[in-house]
């Protein structure tokens, strides 16, 4: 297999370990934890380096995700005591573990290859140098093993205990109820979440687990309302991003981390501005359209007061329309063959007349 292919497979692999918890981050509105951990687990990759002394040793993955969980503790402690917001807590609690872990690899693993440029920016394209050998055979990138064997324990926890993570993110008053402990699944996904973080953290950086763990979700978010749904489409389109980075970055001969982020940002751009009913594009035709709606039901009520009077035929004209209730002639044109369109209104030699349907909408309006 070639190194390209390699760090494509990994690329694809990263980013469906880091989509599957970060749905549920989304979901709870706690984005911004999954900012945290990625950055305050490098304390706890420096203090296991500086114990064991062996950057392979599963001690470090331990320690930084133990690291994780102190973040998140620390944080739920903070917003417990009710003055400080939960994004403020979080603000203050990774700061200061990441700058105590920026200060101990100066000081104490400056002569390792642990450093702070690797640590946010990472280089996925190295990963294929760092190979896994089993009784004398190659097995492929140390980092896809780690992270695959990762992701499907993501997996299988979403699939075992997806009801209960339903259930905790969308209503925990309900879920608690039910004999669901909410705080139970909650520091389980976190735990989880630093586990991704620290898997991926070597080959892509701090940088791009967070764009990984939370454009693909976001941007599955503005296009479906069904969990299930949400998921894999959060996995197919963080596949497609990494894979379409990886040949940018080609293209372009730049950081291959820095490429598959901007191509996850760009996917979510693109769902922000065209999906079907959260998309900026959506939003901006509803507003019109409710907004020509409302105009042709005021059309309904002003062509109501004035009918069967001796104004009538001043201003129910058409040629009018647009002096008597303040609107320009396009939108007055617009909004009037909305009307006829739909049956409120009928044209008699330029006159406006009430339908029957016209006449139910003006009643149905001063009604309310």
């Amino acid at each position: 297999m070639s190194p390209a292919t390699e760090i494509q497979i990994l690329a694809a692999v990263v980013a469906v370990a880091c989509a599957l918890p970060g749905v549920f981050l989304i979901l709870r509105r706690m984005a911004l934890m999954s900012d945290a951990i990625s950055h305050a687990i490098l304390f706890g990759i420096v203090i296991g380096f500086l114990v064991v002394k062996d950057l392979a040793s599963p001690v470090i993955l331990i320690a930084a995700a133990a690291t994780g969980v102190l973040t998140v503790t620390l944080t739920e402690l903070l917003r417990r005591t009710g003055r400080v917001a939960e994004d403020t807590s979080i603000g203050l609690v990774f700061p200061v573990l990441f700058s105590i872990g920026v200060i101990l690899i100066s000081q104490k693993a400056g002569d390792v290859h642990l450093d702070t440029d690797a640590v946010l920016l990472g280089e996925i394209a190295f990963a294929p140098l760092d190979r896994l050998e089993w009784a004398g055979r190659d097995l492929g990138p140390r980092s896809l093993w780690v992270v695959g064997i990762i992701g499907v324990i993501n997996l299988i926890f979403i699939l075992l205990f997806y009801k209960e993570l339903k259930l905790t993110s969308f209503d925990p008053a309900l879920a608690a109820s039910l004999g669901f402990s909410p705080i139970v699944m909650h520091y389980a996904l976190m735990s989880l979440t630093s586990i991704t973080a620290v898997g991926a953290f070597d080959a892509v950086g701090s940088i791009l687990v967070v764009a990984l763990m939370v454009a693909p979700p976001a941007t599955a978010y503005l296009l479906t309302d069904r969990l299930s749904v949400m998921i894999w489409l959060s996995c197919a389109i963080a596949i497609v991003g990494a894979v379409a980075g990886y040949w940018l970055a080609r293209w372009l001969d730049a950081s291959v981390a820095g490429c598959m982020a901007t191509m996850a940002g760009a996917l979510f751009g693109l769902g922000f501005l065209c999906a079907p009913r959260r998309g900026l594009l959506a939003l901006a035709a509803r507003r019109a359209k409710q907004k020509t709606s409302f105009a042709v039901t005021a059309l309904t009520i002003h062509l109501s007061q004035h009918e069967g009077t001796e104004r009538e035929v001043v201003e129910c004209r058409r040629d009018h329309l647009g002096e008597h209730l303040g609107w320009d002639k396009p939108f007055a044109d617009r909004v009037l063959q909305t009307a006829i369109r739909t049956g409120a209104v009928e044209l008699d030699n330029g006159l406006m007349q009430l339908t029957d349907r016209g006449r139910a909408l003006a009643r149905t309006a001063f009604a309310r």
